[in-house]
């Protein structure tokens, strides 16, 4: 007799209030304050330490355009001024963090939020995949950048300190950069609890710097009035828009903020921003700017000059710690946002480690940690210099900042139903003003701008190479696979043998049979008693509830003991497979005994990739070269066994070779 039935888990969903933490999504015991400062450890690092190197760089860029004079100081501490308020207080703390994913933030998280917006719509799946690629793509470009700057930053302060020790800043900085990188395998979590009182420490320490100076000089007070940057425009139009350049400088690190959202929560950040971060970054440059208008010589290295010799070499020291907290912003943002890509089939399945217990953010990406420090110790060798890096600092920031508006108005539309009069005027102010910044930076090209760009072009060839070459391997291997339908009918007319135990076999699809299924009866002519063909899919938001995380299929048969059961992760869960299915067990999606599944057998049908040749008069799917970077991307992918958590005495890898 032929039925089918489709089955829910009845486990109950657990409550908003029980698992909020301000927009996080996650639950756990640890009180707002403490995220708060262990957020100041992680998120804010890249633009807390901002005023080492941003008003040095607006008055030594293109050779000194920027004065040292009242109207100039002015124009340029408001336009600071206004760019923190407008894009990282209004657009991304207060606007941009509501629109979280299921309390993951991020230009993936957001573009898969649109996605899911605008599901109904023809060609919206492909176009919002096209924008978050390109999203994450110019913040891979700024993840190499920001460590390297940053450090050599706060090294090059020995110039002001201890000139005589100024030739090992280079060295001194690879030494740091090694140290941190080699750090990332303890966590977010143990990091940030590490870093966050010395990030604290920091701000006390800038914002305790710049009050004297400007006690000394009040009248500096006023560059916080807009009317100031309005009047540097106008008086200055071209100088502005090379200025434009530096400035943004000021606000670099709020695509991490968004990203490490995840982590912390949208409370503990949004506390952090606007009693910690915001003050003391305004009260710094304040500083600086009142003493580059006291003593115009300043301009070299306004940041050190605003303390006492006696204490110069101190704040270098905590200047380094600083900046090295600063490169703990874009490389744990960096890991979020491979993991949501490799959750959305842009990338390759990688090894991914969780750890925490508690904190489903805080992961350690083994692959993308080298990488990363591959290319910031390329990029810090090459430019020696701070100075020559800022050069090539902004482009692919500026990118980003463009790519989050864009998607911000489309969420906005149809998440919050602004009205158009609220949408033009989001555009107007976020995309105006980002706009201007990036037409600014495009002028950094020829000068090292294009590193940035070289590394998100070579992150998006790499996204859409793998998108495509998993359609081509899933087309062929339906074909090497046959009909689900029909081999289960085999299985029951032909009266297979059967051997005691469950088989599981991982596989995309209830509609065609998995290789490693096909090629045991075709080698050992058995089957199971059960056989469980398990479907993981990845929803478009980070956390799947396990009320709706199963539903199960019985194929048609119901005393075949051959069943499908689709499992659907979220892209921030872990995607532990045998712990699902025991799950599935104990809540009766199954009708299998959970202690059998103890013992069940896992068989992944993998078989080798290869490149064929090129057929006369038929236009190839792919090109050559796209193939096999397909087939190498294939082949240093994690293994399927360690991405699904599966006990490795207890599973086989069988299957047959696929030609793209």
């Amino acid at each position: 007799m032929e039925s089918s039935r489709v089955t829910q888990t009845r486990t109950p969903a657990p409550s908003a209030e029980a698992t909020d933490t301000g927009g996080g999504g996650h639950g756990h015991g640890a009180s707002i304050t403490a995220l708060a400062l262990a957020a100041l450890g992680v998120v804010f690092g890249d633009i807390g330490t901002s005023p080492l190197y941003a008003l040095r760089t607006v008055f030594t860029i293109d050779g000194g355009v920027v004065q040292p004079k009242p109207e100039d100081v002015y124009g340029v501490i408001s336009m600071m001024f206004w760019s923190m308020t407008i894009v990282v207080s209004f657009k991304y703390v207060l606007v941009l963090m509501r629109a979280d994913n299921n309390g993951e933030g991020g230009v993936m998280a957001l573009a898969a939020l649109a996605r899911r917006l605008y599901s109904k719509r023809r060609g919206g799946a492909v176009i919002f995949l096209v924008i978050g690629i390109v999203g994450v793509s110019l913040f891979y470009g700024d993840s190499v950048i920001t460590p390297a700057v940053s450090v050599l930053s706060a090294v090059e302060g020995l110039g002001t300190a201890a000139p005589s020790i100024s030739h090992l800043v280079v060295p001194i900085a690879a030494v740091i950069l090694v140290l941190l990188f080699l750090l990332q395998r303890f966590g977010t979590g143990r990091v940030g609890a590490l870093f966050g009182p010395i990030m604290l420490l920091w701000f006390v320490v800038i914002a305790a710097a710049g009050i004297p100076h400007i006690i000394r000089h009040p009248g500096v007070l006023q560059g916080i009035s807009p009317t100031w940057a309005i009047a540097f425009v106008f008086a200055h139009p071209v100088v502005t828009f090379v200025a434009i350049g530096a400035v943004v400088l000021t606000i670099t690190g709020a695509e991490a903020l968004y990203a490490d959202m995840g982590h912390f929560g949208r409370v503990p950040i949004r506390r952090s921003w606007f009693f910690v971060v915001f003050p003391a970054l305004v009260l710094n440059y304040l500083g600086q700017a009142a003493l580059v208008l006291n003593t115009p010589s300043a301009t070299k290295d306004p940041f050190f000059m605003l303390f006492p010799n006696a204490l110069q070499l101190p704040v270098v020291i905590l200047a380094t710690a600083a900046t090295v907290i600063a490169s703990q912003a874009v490389i744990s943002g960096a890991f979020s946002l491979t993991r949501q890509a490799v959750q959305l089939g842009l990338l390759p399945p990688i090894t991914i480690r969780q750890t925490s217990k508690n904190e489903g953010g805080q992961i350690y990406l083994p692959a993308v940690n080298m990488l990363l420090f591959i290319g910031v110790m390329a990029i810090m060798l090459a430019f020696r210099s701070s100075a020559a890096l800022t050069t090539a600092y902004g482009v692919s920031v500026t990118g980003a900042l463009v790519v989050d508006t864009l998607l911000l108005l489309l969420v906005a539309r149809q998440l919050w139903q602004w009205k158009l009069w609220k949408l033009i005027a989001a555009a107007v102010v976020f995309g105006g003003l980002e706009l201007t910044f990036l037409a600014g930076n495009l002028s950094k090209i020829i000068h090292g701008g294009w590193v940035p760009l070289l590394i998100a072009l070579a992150v998006i060839t790499v996204m859409t190479t793998w998108r495509r070459g998993r359609q081509l391997v899933q087309q062929k291997r339906q074909w090497l696979e046959g009909s689900l339908a029909d081999f289960i009918e085999q299985v029951n007319t032909e009266k297979i043998p059967r051997v005691e135990g469950v088989a599981i076999f991982p596989h995309p699809s209830k509609d065609t049979t998995p290789l490693a299924l096909r090629a045991n009866l075709e080698h050992n002519h058995i089957i199971h008693e059960h056989v469980l063909l398990v479907s993981v899919l990845t929803a478009n938001v980070p956390h799947v509830p396990h009320s709706k995380a199963f539903f199960r299929d019985d194929l048609g048969y119901t005393d075949d003991g051959i069943d499908h059961i689709t499992v659907k992760f979220g892209f921030s869960d872990d995607q532990d497979l045998p712990k699902a299915l025991h799950a599935a067990c104990l809540a009766d999606v199954l009708d299998i005994d959970p202690d059998d599944m103890e013992n069940a057998s896992y068989f992944i049908s993998r078989g080798g990739l290869r490149v064929g040749a090129k057929k006369k008069g038929k236009k190839m799917a792919m090109v050559g070269w796209r193939k096999r970077l397909f087939v190498g991307l294939a082949h240093n992918a994690a293994d399927p066994a360690a991405r699904f958590m599966l006990p490795p005495n207890r599973t086989v890898t069988m299957g047959s070779d696929v030609v793209i």
